[in-house]
């Protein structure tokens, strides 16, 4: 199953940007192939990126118990950390994670059906399994999240001391990513199988059969015997029969059409900003300090 993500951010607007598909593989000779047919298609090798998971072959590999590892690789990646999470368990257990970038309308389907062609899995599906296996869904404690990196920062800035006695507070903003991703929602298949029934009818037929009597009589001779002339008698049978054919008629169509229309959806969020306060006592007479003199600003 292939995942979508658009990446916009607050900051300004994008018309019409391209999308990015992700697809997970079980392994990596199904990965690679994947990524030779899109390239026959016409993809740029430049939008093509393959994420291998942990293979025992391979020296250079982190550990499948290290989560940490797996999370940094797709840390230059426009995902929700949810979907984060599970593709970097995914690599984890050895998976192997597709992308093609730079997805325009007109090659869209046609990179979608040679993903999910080459056998891409249903990470949603797989990722329940996980969880009923005992996953919790949380990577290591040592791959931060953006926020968490910012607290660790700060934390850290006031704490160092830049040159002699000055320390520094930095001041930090966040910015809002919105995106989207294209979620299989189900799909509709209609069968056509061919079902016999028995029909009984009722016909009645007609037969005629010939029966051949000699009869002994004694009688006087006439006319009407036309003795000693040559002569032939002949009777045929007949005997009806059923005749069955059939006509095939069609009663009835049934057809799948896909449609598509467009819905806005309102996101709330909240974004974090650094309010820094200054308030300068220095000069003051006695009477003044105990309002003291104050000013803040934002970055």
């Amino acid at each position: 199953m292939t995942q979508t993500y658009s990446d916009t951010t607050s900051s300004y607007v994008s018309g019409n940007a391209a999308s990015t598909l992700t697809a997970f593989f079980d392994n990596r000779s199904e990965a690679e192939a994947a990524i030779t047919r899109l390239r026959d298609a016409g993809i740029a090798q430049a939008n093509l990126r393959l994420v291998p998971g942990y293979e025992a072959d391979r020296t250079d590999a982190p550990p499948p118990e290290s989560r940490t590892g797996f999370w940094a690789a797709l840390e230059d990646f426009f995902f929700p950390d949810e979907d984060r999470e599970v593709y970097s368990e995914g690599l984890r257990r050895g998976g192997f994670l597709v992308t093609v970038s730079g997805v325009d309308d007109g090659s869209y389907e046609t990179v979608r059906d040679i993903l999910d062609d080459e056998g891409s899995i249903n990470l949603d599906e797989r990722a329940d399994t996980w969880r009923a296996e005992g996953w919790n869904g949380s990577h290591s404690s040592s791959a931060t999240t953006g926020s968490d990196r910012i607290d660790i920062a700060t934390q850290a800035a006031l704490r160092n001391q830049t040159g002699g006695n000055e320390e520094t507070i930095p001041v930090v903003e966040e910015n809002l990513r919105v995106g989207k991703r294209d979620v299989n929602a189900g799909s509709v298949k209609v069968r056509a199988y061919t079902v016999e029934n028995p029909v009984n009818e009722s016909l009645t037929l007609r037969d005629e059969n010939v029966t051949i009597e000699r009869r002994n009589v004694d009688r006087p001779l006439t006319d009407a015997d036309r003795a000693f002339e040559e002569r032939t008698i002949s009777a045929e049978e007949h005997h009806e029969e059923a005749v069955v054919s059939k006509e095939a008629r069609v009663v009835e169509e049934i057809g799948i059409k896909k449609t598509e229309a467009e819905r806005t959806e309102e996101i709330n969020e909240t974004v974090r900003h650094t309010e820094v306060e200054i308030e300068d006592k220095r000069g003051l007479s006695q009477g003044q300090s105990q309002f003291g003199q104050s000013q803040s600003q934002r970055s």
